[in-house]
C-alpha cells in the first residue's frame, strides 16, 4: 500500500529523526545564549543603538555568507560542512563563555563574538536546510519543512523563558555555557552518520562560478525572485520586535530579565501555534493570501507592543507575533524549496536568506537608531506601518501559488558524436538548433521560445538569440554560448521534468521530417596556432556528453 505523506512522515526516517531532535537542543542553546547577549548588553550600560545590533550582529553574517556557504553545500559534501559549521559554532560559544566568566567582556566584544556565532549559522543553515532532501524523500519534503519550522519554535517557545531563568540565577555566563554544551548532541549524531553519496560525475563548480549560477538561476526564476523581495520586506519591519525587546522588556513593562525572557516565550508559544494551523492555512487559502495574514499579524503585535505598558497584554502582543512570523516565513521557505532543483537548492536558499536576514540586519540598526532618536513606541508603530504596507506591496505583485513540482533531473542526455578530442576546459562552445516552422505557427512558436529563453540563461547559456532565414522564413536558428565544454556539459545536465512541457511543445511544433538538428561547435580565432602547433589540436582531450532533443 503506498505511503500517504502526513505531518509526521518525516519521522519514519531514522537520520531526519535523530538530527531533528539534536538540532532542537542546540536550538534551545542558541535561544538561551541570545537572551544572555541581549541582556548582558544592557547591563553593560550600552545605548538603543548598540543593543539593537546585538541583533544584526547575529543576522548580518547570515546576509555576507549565505551565498558562499550555499554555493559550498551544493558542490561538496552537506553534511560535512554541517558538522564543521557546529564545531566552528561550539569553538566560538566556549571562547564567550571565557571571556564572560573572566569578566573582560565588552560591548565591542560581546558583538564580535555574536557575529562569529552569525558566521557559524550562515553556513550551518545553509547546509542543514539544503541536508533535509537528502535525509527524506520530495513526498516527505514538506512535511520535514514544516517539522524544523515546528522544532525551532517549539524552543522558541520555552527558550527564552528558560534563558530569563538562567540569565536572573547565573548571569550571562550561566546562558552561554549551556548553548556551549547544547551543540554536542548535534556533533555526535552527524559524525556517525554515514550517507551514501551519489557518484559525482562532474568536477566540482569553483566557488565564484557556482554562486555566479546561483545568483542567475534566482533572476531567471520570477517566483523565487518575488520570494526574496517579500521576505526581506518582512524582515525589515519584522525584526523590530526582536531588536527592541530588552528595551520593551525594561522600559515599556518596566521588568527585568525574566519579563525579557517571557515575552520571548510568549512570541515562541505564538510561533508554535502558528506552526500548527500552516497546513491548514495552506489547504483553505492562497499562499498570497497566508502572506498577507502574516504580514497584518505581525503589524498588530508590532503596533500592540508600542502602546501597551502591561507585561500581560505585551504577551498577548508576542503571541500573535510570534504566530505571523512562522506562518510568512515558513510561506517563504517552502515556496523556495519547491521551486528549486537540488544542484542549486542549497544556493536558492541562501538567497532566500541573505534577501530576509539582509532585512533584519538593516532593520535591526534601522529601528534601533529611532528608538535612540525619537523612542521606543514612535519606532515600533512606524515598524507597524511599513508591514502594512508590505500587505498592500501583495496586491499588485501577488506570490505564486504553491505548486509540487517534478524538478528531477530529466536524463535525457547521451554521448554526442564529436569529431575532435576536446577537454572540458575548452571552448567557447557555439550551439545552434535549426527548426522549421510554418507561418501559422510563428507566434505560438515565439512565445514557447520565450520560456525557452529564460530557461536557458537560468541553466548556464549565455548570449541566447534567435534568428530567421532570409531565404527560407519557415526555418528559425536557436544560437547560444557556452564558456567551456565542461559548462556545456552542465547546462544539458539541468532541465528537470518541469521543463520537458517546453522541449515537447518545440517538438510538437517543428515541422522537419527529421529532430531539430543540432550543431555544436567551437570558437577559434584566426591565425591560433602556428604551423608547428597545428598537429597538437587533437590533443586537447577527452569526449563527454550531449543531450537529446533541443540541446
Amino acid at each position: 500500500m503506498e505511503h500517504q505523506p502526513s505531518a509526521l512522515s518525516p519521522f519514519r526516517h531514522p537520520i531526519f529523526r535523530a538530527v531533528w531532535l539534536a538540532s532542537l537542543a542546540s536550538n534551545f542553546g542558541s535561544l538561551i545564549e541570545s537572551v544572555g547577549a541581549a541582556w548582558l548588553m544592557t547591563s553593560l550600560g550600552a545605548s538603543a543603538g548598540m543593543i539593537a545590533l546585538v541583533q544584526a550582529s547575529t543576522t548580518l553574517p547570515i546576509m555576507l555568507f549565505s551565498l558562499a556557504a550555499g554555493a559550498i553545500a551544493d558542490n561538496f559534501d552537506r553534511r560535512r560542512l554541517m558538522l564543521t559549521a557546529q564545531v566552528f559554532l561550539l569553538i566560538a560559544s566556549i571562547g564567550l563563555t571565557l571571556v564572560t566568566f573572566l569578566g573582560l567582556v565588552t560591548p565591542w566584544l560581546l558583538l564580535l563574538f555574536t557575529f562569529l556565532v552569525g558566521c557559524g549559522t550562515a553556513f550551518n543553515g545553509s547546509a542543514w536546510q539544503s541536508l533535509v532532501g537528502e535525509m527524506v524523500p520530495r513526498s516527505d519534503l514538506p512535511g520535514a519543512i514544516a517539522l524544523n519550522s515546528m522544532g525551532y519554535n517549539v524552543a522558541r517557545s520555552v527558550g527564552p523563558a528558560i534563558g530569563g531563568f538562567i540569565v536572573a540565577a547565573a548571569g550571562a555566563f550561566g546562558a552561554f555555557a549551556a548553548n556551549a554544551v547544547s551543540y554536542i548532541g548535534l556533533i555526535a549524531v552527524l559524525a556517525r552518520w554515514r550517507p551514501e553519496a551519489p557518484p559525482r560525475i562532474l568536477p566540482p563548480e569553483s566557488l565564484g562560478t557556482a554562486m555566479a549560477a546561483g545568483l542567475r538561476y534566482v533572476a531567471m526564476s520570477p517566483n523565487i525572485s518575488l520570494v526574496l523581495v517579500r521576505g526581506a520586506m518582512f524582515g525589515l519591519a519584522a525584526i523590530a520586535v526582536q531588536a527592541l525587546m530588552p528595551l520593551i522588556a525594561r522600559d515599556l513593562v518596566h521588568g527585568g530579565p525574566l519579563t525579557f525572557g517571557l515575552l520571548l516565550g510568549a512570541f515562541g508559544a505564538g510561533a508554535v501555534c502558528g506552526a500548527l494551523l500552516v497546513a491548514r492555512l495552506q489547504r483553505a487559502l492562497s499562499i498570497e493570501a497566508i502572506v498577507r495574514l502574516g504580514f497584518i499579524g505581525f503589524a498588530i503585535c508590532v503596533i500592540g507592543a508600542g502602546l501597551s505598558s502591561s507585561a500581560i497584554l505585551t504577551m498577548v502582543a508576542m503571541v500573535f507575533g510570534g504566530g505571523s512570523w512562522v506562518v510568512a516565513l515558513s510561506s517563504f521557505n517552502v515556496t523556495v524549496q519547491l521551486s528549486a532543483p537540488r544542484w542549486v537548492v542549497g544556493r536558492a536558499l541562501a538567497l532566500y536568506q541573505m534577501a530576509t536576514f539582509g532585512g533584519m540586519a538593516c532593520g535591526s540598526w534601522i529601528w534601533g537608531e529611532i528608538a535612540e532618536r525619537y523612542g521606543i513606541t514612535e519606532a515600533l508603530l512606524m515598524a507597524g506601518l511599513v508591514l502594512v504596507a508590505g500587505a498592500a506591496f501583495g496586491l499588485r505583485y501577488a506570490l505564486p501559488e504553491l505548486k509540487s513540482l517534478n524538478l528531477d533531473p530529466l536524463s535525457r542526455w547521451k554521448e554526442p558524436e564529436v569529431a575532435l578530442d576536446i577537454r572540458p576546459r575548452s571552448g567557447p562552445i557555439v550551439v545552434t538548433i535549426e527548426y522549421i516552422i510554418r507561418e501559422p505557427d510563428v507566434i505560438a512558436f515565439l512565445e514557447v521560445m520565450a520560456q525557452r529563453r529564460r530557461v536557458r540563461r537560468r541553466d548556464g547559456a549565455r548570449h541566447w538569440t534567435l534568428l530567421r532565414d532570409l531565404e527560407n522564413p519557415e526555418l528559425w536558428v536557436e544560437r547560444y554560448h557556452t564558456p567551456t565544454w565542461l559548462e556545456y556539459v552542465r547546462h544539458n545536465q539541468r532541465p528537470t521534468h518541469a521543463d520537458a512541457a517546453i522541449i515537447e511543445r518545440l517538438r510538437s511544433l517543428h515541422q522537419g521530417s527529421e529532430p531539430p538538428r543540432v550543431h555544436r561547435m567551437i570558437e577559434r580565432p584566426t591565425g591560433w596556432l602556428t604551423p608547428d602547433a597545428a598537429s597538437s589540436v587533437r590533443d586537447t582531450a577527452g569526449p563527454l556528453a550531449d543531450s537529446a532533443g533541443p540541446s
